[in-house]
């Protein structure tokens, strides 16, 4: 038996989209990182990006479990002494929801060129309405559990 490995040519890409809204974080955000990478496809090859592409629509509408919407901060260092900075999931969610499912999905990619990559077919808006409907993008069903 032979292994068959994917190129990029071989490769067909669909368009998804997910309704984010009433979806908790971490789950919604490990199934579209599976999606992303490819896992879901008898092609899947690791070392090629054969994921599709993703639209998340309602970011802001995500839901967390537990006392994380109060209790959780992002952390970013400016590069200067004392430049610690400290943001709160609730005020992301306010100001600008995307980033939350961004950082989400980000941390479960790779950490190399292909993750990389990989992230860019990811689309995350805060409303319902995306630019994206020349693409037809099939509606994804993800699991509740």
């Amino acid at each position: 038996m032979k292994t068959l490995f994917a190129k990029k040519t071989d490769v067909d890409r669909k368009w998804y989209v997910v309704d984010a809204d009433d979806q908790v974080l971490g789950r919604l955000a490990s199934q579209v990182a599976t999606v992303l990478r490819g896992k879901h496809k008898a092609t899947f090859t690791p070392h090629t990006d054969t994921g599709d592409f993703i639209v998340i629509v309602n970011a802001g509408r995500v839901r967390l479990t537990g006392n994380k919407m109060q209790q959780k901060a992002y952390y970013h260092h400016t590069g200067y002494p004392g430049g610690i900075r400290k943001e709160m999931v609730k005020d992301i969610l306010k100001d600008k929801p995307e980033r939350v499912i961004e950082s989400a999905v980000r941390g479960m990619l790779p950490k190399n060129k292909l993750g990389r990559q990989l992230f860019s077919k990811l689309k995350v808006y805060g409303g319902p309405d995306h630019p994206h409907q020349s693409q037809n993008p099939e509606k994804l069903i993800l699991t509740k559990s």
